[in-house]
């Protein structure tokens, strides 16, 4: 019997192990390899430190998130070597035929000098992780007033309108305490503008600007100096905090590193189009663990395993991979006061205003604050552990269309 190993039980690889059980024939088997027992509804963290979410509603054993059939070893991985198409698991070399990495990417406060320490989790805190999130609920809670600033390190990072969102509910949640002119709040990011396309960052900008939020750009934090409790850029530039809300430098799984995969950051460099590896033939990337210019988020994790599931499929045959992937991003962005945005972009073609899937009836406005987008935000949580996360088909093309959307003059 052939076997498919599958790096990583995140969104990406269950998707994936779901959706290829019922693709492959019945003389492969399929591995799944990861060392947590539950799996974590990430979106959800967004809303844990505003009270808007509860811990146990994020998480799910993993074994009822994989598909009966599939075979999952609890344990990390602790070498890849494609020359030999094997890994080692628990002191133990297993062989593989196709090899899907689907590791994820992971913060890592460390890489900024002065991030961790005694300040850490009492006046600097993380939401991209279930006890960071948690904790910051409390610090939240106990904030009367003073300079909260929402930094964002360096590039790339999970879901990239995350921290944009969180300033929107920050605006919103300190709004519904009455204190929020008792609150300054800073936007710090090292891109130019607000966001990374320039119709997007126009129209998230001119948010920030309405809801009295400030905008420090391109400034690349270089360190953390928490007895002073402020951040200082590479360029000498100081912004102080009271309380200091992170996103920190994101890279690859360890195991990428120390198996020479990946590149400076730990992602593995892959073909854009196809989710082949460049550099190793039977080996897929998927989701957070790719070096992809595509944003590093659910919905391109979604798009990216139809994708890949069908190429694993042509390659178990020995037939020649499609280049089908365009780079597809779909995200709702929370805006605070019940409302949302939706944008929908991929690698050419930047979000643009219209009615999303379909034209004039929508039912979803692209690039404008709605309450439906807010309530499609929501209703996202049980799509996600419903049909998405156990690979069953959605009425949405991978490939981004251009139905409903309105192109803007030159």
């Amino acid at each position: 019997m052939k076997r498919l190993m599958i790096l990583g039980a995140g969104t990406a690889g269950t998707m994936t192990a779901n959706r290829l059980h019922k693709e492959l024939g019945a003389d492969w088997r399929i591995t799944v390899v990861d060392p947590e027992t539950r799996h974590l509804y990430q979106p959800g963290l967004l809303f844990l430190p505003f009270g808007r979410a509860r811990e146990q509603d994020l998480e799910r054993p993993r074994q009822r998130t994989l598909r009966r059939g599939i075979e999952w070893l609890n344990a990390p991985v602790e070498a890849i070597e494609p020359d030999r198409s094997r890994i080692t698991v628990g002191g133990s070399h297993l062989e593989y035929d196709l090899l899907v990495i689907a590791t994820g990417s992971q913060i890592r406060p460390e890489e900024t000098p002065g991030m961790i320490g005694d300040h850490w989790y009492r006046d600097v805190f993380d939401f991209y992780t279930l006890e960071g999130a948690t904790r910051l609920r409390s610090a939240l809670a106990g904030f009367s007033g003073g300079r909260l600033v929402v930094n964002v390190v360096e590039n790339p990072i999970k879901c990239p309108v995350a921290p944009l969102e969180f300033a929107f509910l920050a605006d919103d949640y300190f709004t519904q305490r009455g204190i929020r002119d008792e609150v300054e709040l800073i936007y710090v990011t090292p891109l130019d503008a607000a966001f990374t396309r320039p119709v997007a960052s126009r129209a998230l900008g001119s948010m920030l600007e309405e809801k009295g939020i400030r905008v420090e750009t391109e400034f690349s934090a270089g360190e953390l100096d928490g007895d002073r409790g402020l951040i200082r850029s590479y360029d000498e530039r100081e912004v102080a905090y009271d309380l200091l809300v992170t996103v920190p430098t994101h890279m690859g799984a360890p195991v990428i590193e120390t198996s020479g995969l990946g590149n400076e950051l730990g992602f593995v460099p892959t073909d854009p189009h196809t989710l082949a590896a460049k550099e190793h033939e039977n080996v897929f990337v998927l989701g957070d663990a790719t070096d992809l210019p595509s944003s590093k988020a659910g919905s391109v994790a979604h798009f990216q395993s139809h994708v890949l599931a069908e190429n694993i499929v042509r390659a178990s045959q020995g037939r020649s991979l499609l280049e089908s992937f365009d780079g597809h991003a779909n995200c709702f962005v929370e805006s605070g006061f019940g409302k949302a945005l939706l944008i929908d972009f991929n690698y050419d073609v930047e979000p643009l205003p219209g009615t999303f899937p379909l034209p004039i009836v929508g039912p979803m406005s692209l690039l404008k604050e709605t309450r439906r987008n807010h309530w499609g935000k929501l209703a996202f949580e049980w799509i996600y552990w419903n049909a998405l996360l156990p690979g069953r088909p959605l009425p949405i093309s991978n490939r981004m269309s251009m139905i409903g959307k309105r192109k803007l003059a030159a």
